[in-house]
Parts: C-alpha cells; sequence; structure tokens
C-alpha cells in the first residue's frame, strides 16, 4: 500500500500539473497544521507571536511596513498563503504583504488586552506574517507584535526572521524588495528543501516503523477531562500561566528528563495510569537543503506513563529509539497507532517546546535592543504546554486551558514539574547525556 506522504505527492503533482511555481507542497510538519486548522470548528490556525516592548519613539512604522515586507519578498514561505485544495494542502505563492496594525484600545483595555485581541483575530485566509504596533502610555514603550502563521515557520525560522528584520529596518526604504533572480533562485531552494524533506519522510514510512510505532503507542487515548467552559469566569483570560527560574548548573537539563518532568505534570494532570499523548518538535532542515526560511520540524509524539515512571535512563533509551524513526510524519504516526487498535485521533494532551537563548537573537531596530515580553491569556490548542529556554539558567513556563483544567490543579502539576525538574537538577544527579 503507497504511503501517506507518497499518496500526498501523487494527488499534490496532480492538483498543480503546470503550475509548480504558484502551488508549493508542504512538509508533514506543515500538513499536521493544516489539517489540525481545517478541522478545528471556527478554523483557527497555529499562530507564533513574539512581543517586543521598544522606547517611545524607537519604532517608524512606515520603515518597519517596508522592512518586514522586503523580508518575505525575499522568503518563499512569508509571502505564501497556506491553503487546503480539494483536500491537498499547499502553500500558494503571492506576493509580500505585510501590514503594520494599529490596535485602538477598547474601554477598559490594556495594550496586552489589545494584543491579545488583535492576535486571535487573525484571518486565515490573509498573509503569513504580521506586526501589530500598541502604545503603553504607563511604561512609555510601544509595544510590537510579530505574528507568523505556524506553517510558515519553525523555531530555527524564528532566530532568522528576528535577526533580519532588524537587518532590512537598517536599510534605506528605496532598496528593492528583492531581484526576480534572486527570487526565483529562492523559490527553487524552497521548493528543493521540501522536496528533499518529503523524500527523508517517503523513506522513513516503512512496515518496520509503522510497527514500531503502532507498539509504542498502540495504549493511547486523549484523556483530557471534557471542557467545561464555566469554568472559565466572565471576563477572565482564556488560559493560565506560570513560570519559574532554575540554575543551570553544567550544561542544564537532558531531554529525557524534561519528559519526565511532563510527566510528572500529566500525572497531576490525568490521574496515575494513564498514558497521555505528549507531544514535541523535532527534526532540521533535510541533508543538501540550503537553509530556506520554513518549517521543517516534526511533532514527535511521547506517551506519557503516569505511573512512577520507569526511571530516566529508560526514558531515555525510549526516546532514543523514538528518534531513530523521527522522520515518519505525524499523520503516519496517527494511522499506524490507530491500526493498533487506539482510539487516539491525535489530539494532544500536552506539548514541550525547547530554546536555546543563545539561539535567540534580540529584535534590534535603529540600533535599540527590543526587550522580549510575555503576553499571557491567549487561547492554547491543547490542554497545557510547557516551553523551556536554556541558557546561563533554565527558563520555565507553563499555560493551560482554563476551560479543560481549573487552575488549583494547573498550579500543582506546576510545581510538581518543577520539583522533579529541580531534583534533576541537582548536582548529587548525573543528568542523562
Amino acid at each position: 500500500m503507497p504511503s501517506i506522504t507518497s499518496q500526498y505527492l501523487a494527488r499534490y503533482r496532480r492538483l498543480t500539473g503546470d503550475r509548480p511555481d504558484v502551488l508549493l507542497p508542504v512538509t508533514g510538519a506543515q500538513r499536521r497544521f493544516l489539517l489540525v486548522r481545517s478541522l478545528d470548528p471556527a478554523g483557527r490556525p497555529d499562530v507564533v507571536p513574539m512581543f517586543f516592548a521598544f522606547p517611545y519613539g524607537t519604532i517608524d512604522p512606515g520603515r518597519l511596513r517596508a522592512a518586514a515586507t522586503r523580508l518575505a519578498a525575499r522568503h518563499t514561505a512569508l509571502r505564501s498563503r497556506p491553503a487546503v485544495l480539494r483536500g491537498t494542502p499547499v502553500l500558494r505563492v503571492a506576493d509580500p504583504d505585510v501590514g503594520v496594525t494599529r490596535p485602538a484600545l477598547e474601554p477598559g483595555e490594556s495594550p496586552a488586552d489589545a494584543l491579545r485581541r488583535a492576535v486571535d483575530s487573525w484571518d486565515a485566509q490573509g498573509p503569513p506574517v504580521r506586526l501589530f504596533l500598541v502604545r503603553d502610555e504607563e511604561r512609555e514603550e510601544d509595544i510590537l507584535a510579530v505574528v507568523l502563521d505556524h506553517a510558515v515557520c519553525d523555531g530555527r525560522s524564528l532566530a532568522r526572521i528576528v535577526d533580519e528584520l532588524g537587518a532590512a529596518y537598517g536599510e534605506e526604504a528605496t532598496e528593492p524588495h528583492a531581484t526576480p533572480g534572486d527570487t526565483e533562485a529562492e523559490l527553487t531552494a524552497y521548493r528543493d528543501a521540501v522536496l528533499r524533506q518529503l523524500a527523508a519522510e517517503e523513506r522513513a514510512e516503512t512496515p518496520e516503523a509503522a510497527a514500531y510505532w503502532s507498539d509504542r503507542l498502540h495504549a493511547l487515548h486523549t484523556h483530557a477531562p471534557a471542557p467545561r467552559p464555566a469554568r472559565v469566569p466572565d471576563g477572565a483570560w482564556p488560559s493560565g500561566a506560570a513560570q519559574a527560574r532554575l540554575p543551570a548548573h553544567d550544561g542544564g537539563v537532558a531531554f529525557p528528563q524534561l519528559l519526565d518532568a511532563c510527566r510528572s505534570a500529566a500525572r497531576e494532570l490525568y490521574g496515575p495510569g494513564r498514558a497521555v499523548p505528549l507531544g514535541y518538535p523535532w527534526g532540521g532542515r533535510p541533508a543538501g537543503a540550503e537553509p530556506v526560511v520554513g518549517c521543517f520540524l516534526n511533532t514527535l509524539v511521547f506517551p506519557a506513563d503516569t505511573g512512577h515512571g520507569p526511571g530516566t535512563e529508560v526514558t531515555a533509551d525510549a526516546w532514543w529509539d523514538d528518534l531513530d524513526r523521527a522522520d515518519v510524519p505525524f499523520d503516519a504516526v496517527v494511522t499506524a497507532a490507530r491500526a493498533a487498535g487506539s482510539g487516539w485521533t491525535g489530539g494532544l494532551d500536552g506539548l514541550l517546546t525547547v530554546d536555546d537563548d543563545s539561539r535567540r537573537p534580540p529584535l534590534v531596530l535603529a540600533g535599540v535592543e527590543g526587550r522580549e515580553v510575555h503576553i499571557d491569556g491567549r487561547p492554547v490548542r491543547g490542554p497545557f504546554a510547557v516551553s523551556v529556554t536554556q541558557g546561563a539558567e533554565i527558563r520555565l513556563r507553563m499555560v493551560w486551558d482554563r476551560a479543560v483544567l481549573a487552575d488549583e490543579t494547573a498550579h500543582r502539576a506546576f510545581d510538581a514539574l518543577t520539583h522533579t525538574l529541580t531534583r534533576a537538577l541537582s548536582p548529587s544527579e548525573h543528568p542523562v547525556q
């Protein structure tokens, strides 16, 4: 039977015919985001917002718009619109179109409220990159939101986008967006990278890999409690958040220790004796491809056993085995699990993302470094999500859907997460490498 990837490529080629420069194929990671959007009752896409505060007078909106448009013109993914045509996910190549929107504060709103409202009103049919600018009178700052459709970017792309946006802001506004030759060369490099990624995914979809994921995930079900909208008080944000800072000690924390910490949180949320689907992004650009901006990180699934756990060494061994099959696209993994009798449909009860702060350059506009800020309270796709930033210290954040999890339960889970990591980071412990 043809693999999911080969079936996708066949549908794509029938759809595009002689228009490969207008409709581009998508990676397995992008395919997941587009299919999740199509299944969402409100058609909500996954978006990635970054917020930066600058002193009054730093940002010239016209210059910023010109810089962002030049940036989008230079990268195929940033000027392409995600779409699903005849059931086939694609990117539709378009002209660069990046505006700077200045949301007005409604009565009683804070600047954060206005930005939250602006980001959450995202029109899925619009451009994949958008900028929002709000003035904070109290702090004498302008807060800039750089927001991207997740289907066109991953973590590696975000760092490059921030760096190049600052560089483009420093260019003369009269400089051309990109020459036709540069645009064509980048489009060719982008298409080549995506096709290389799809070739790797097609090779990974073997019967042996399907059997592995069937066995690994056959016990999965979605164990989140049924949504209870009444838990969200009138006027409250739809999500809660907690954060902590931990000493990094020698090199920070190994990924299997983070998985075990998320297992501890899941135990508090869902009780013992469960197999909770926890997703995390993994991967990189395919071998031989240019380092193009786009979305190339697959979502892997870790079945978090909410018993007392087998220990970090066993977790590490299983995780390494998972990474050997990391190129199998998410939808093929779900199909394999369901073929083994699981009732799991691909929903994730938790999400773990890890960043290295040395790879996150600050946004610098006209020589002024923006202060990155967090704006909490936005809707989250799943019951809870954990983000970890490693560097001189470990910055730990957890957000949760208040329609699914009560605040007091989520805070207990965050305490368990933090306690497990603190113990793992103790100098008396020996991190798994």
